[in-house]
């Protein structure tokens, strides 16, 4: 690739970018009582000197205070999967807050055993408990995990996403040991102390860590999502419940983002036979919700424990988790959007959308690869496919990631900030993907030259 090229193309749509959104700047500007003038750091990663600011978003659309509409394929990073404010899920949050009200009054309501069941029917585990966030389900579960097995570590994958849980910020050093991920911020302790690392696809690696047997858990997901989407290997996922089962450690299956694989996940769709499974983002159809679960016999274990104090001083929750608010939220979501059927739609243009990033793969015969898992897809700049976090975060090209993303913004298009990933949901439709296509090879024509 001509970089000279690319380097003027990207300060060509950087220069765009401020000219359509002065409304935009202006108000990043004026942010100065915030820590990195926005009110999380992260929602800086994104192409181009400043955040565009949210005006409104409904279905599959968003628009900004400039007065721009978007078709957006980043949905929230996965938290908006259900579409921007789906109206049957506005409606029972309004019935929960405004009429019926009591959405923080630490009593429990029917709705939770509904969700609990519905969560049974789709993953398989049989007992339930709520957290506002996928991070806290999987701190809550490293807890859990640890007091059962009475073992002190956290076997991840290298380049895994699992919020901003200390125990997994862990990478594969290029010596073959585990060390501190690049940037980690105010670690409590040296990472090695709490946590083993193996890289995803490798059960040679795995064997070895889980053979010092002071694993509690393998917290993992099914398909590498944040670092950009890695699949399993054939055999690669079962050889984990072997040799996780071999070695007396516990399997917990982060279903976050990989709930884009289908109704129940990838846990149902490739049955896989987790000991707890944890999900956050999606489930609350935009309102903050979580959730873990845990197998029958788990959940016996833990409850007999008279030792374990999982009601007051455990450490195990939190004063808003399970609210009647998310819960109803949560309820709404699974019952009537994203349905099996819904689901069903969503393959079906995610299949469509990675045929139209292949096809500009293939006309400029570029060394990428496309990777999808149900409703989501994800182009990498590395050909095959990458195999392990460590090989896909190697792939990664920020001058041409953010002139793609810049490109594709200044036309009306949104992918997630982090990463080239598009996510359907149920409001998206055959013409928004179509649209994505067309400017996309746009782009890819522009770069040839």
């Amino acid at each position: 690739m001509d970089r000279t090229r690319l380097q003027q193309l990207l300060a060509r749509e950087s220069a765009e970018a401020e000219r359509r959104n002065p409304r935009s700047r202006a108000a990043y500007e004026r942010a100065e009582h915030l820590f990195g003038r926005v009110p999380m750091t992260w929602m800086n990663k994104t192409a181009g000197a400043f955040p565009r600011y949210l005006d409104g978003a409904r279905g599959a659309r968003v628009t900004d205070i400039d007065g721009h509409e978007y078709i957006d394929f980043c949905l929230g990073d996965t938290g908006a999967m259900a579409g921007h404010s789906p109206e049957v899920v506005a409606e029972a949050v309004r019935a929960r807050f405004a009429v019926s009200g009591g959405a923080t009054a630490m009593l429990p309501t029917e709705d939770a055993e509904w969700v609990g069941a519905e969560l049974t029917r789709r993953f398989g585990l049989a007992r339930w408990s709520f957290s506002l966030t996928a991070t806290d389900a999987n701190r809550w579960s490293i807890r859990l995990a640890r007091a059962v097995t009475g073992r002190p570590k956290i076997l991840v994958n290298s380049y895994s996403y699992h919020g901003s849980v200390d125990e997994s910020l862990i990478v594969v050093g290029p010596d073959g040991r585990g060390t501190a991920r690049p940037g980690n911020v105010g670690a409590p302790c040296d990472v090695t102390l709490t946590s083993r690392v193996a890289e995803f696809n490798d059960l040679e690696q795995l064997e070895r860590e889980l053979a010092h047997g002071d694993v509690a858990a393998v917290l993992m997901e099914p398909a590498l999502t944040n670092i950009g989407i890695v699949l399993p290997e054939p055999g690669y996922l079962e050889g984990v419940r072997e040799l996780t089962r071999r070695y007396g450690t516990l399997l917990i299956n982060d279903e976050t983002h990989t709930f884009s694989a289908g109704p129940g996940g990838c846990t149902a769709a490739w049955g896989l036979e987790p000991d707890m499974l944890t999900i956050g983002k999606a489930i609350g159809g935009g309102i903050p919700a979580g959730a873990y679960g845990l197998s029958a016999e788990l959940a016996d274990r833990l409850l007999g424990r008279a030792d374990l104090d999982l009601v007051d001083m455990g450490g195990v929750g939190g004063t808003l988790a399970g609210n009647a608010l998310s819960t109803a939220a949560t309820r709404a979501t699974l019952e009537h959007v994203l349905t099996d059927a819904a689901f069903d739609t969503m393959a079906k243009l995610s299949e469509r959308f990675e045929a139209g990033v292949r096809a500009g793969i293939d006309t400029w015969g570029l060394p990428w690869s496309v990777s999808r898992l149900g409703a989501r897809t994800e182009y990498r700049f590395a050909d095959p496919a990458p195999r392990t976090g460590t090989e896909s975060a190697a792939a990664a090209d920020t001058e041409l990631e953010d002139f793609l993303h810049l490109y594709l913004a200044n036309r009306g298009i949104l992918l997630t900030p982090f990463h080239n990933m598009a996510l359907m949901c149920p409001a998206t439709t055959e013409r928004d993907v179509d649209r994505h296509t067309e400017v996309f090879a746009a782009a890819l024509a522009e770069l040839a030259g």
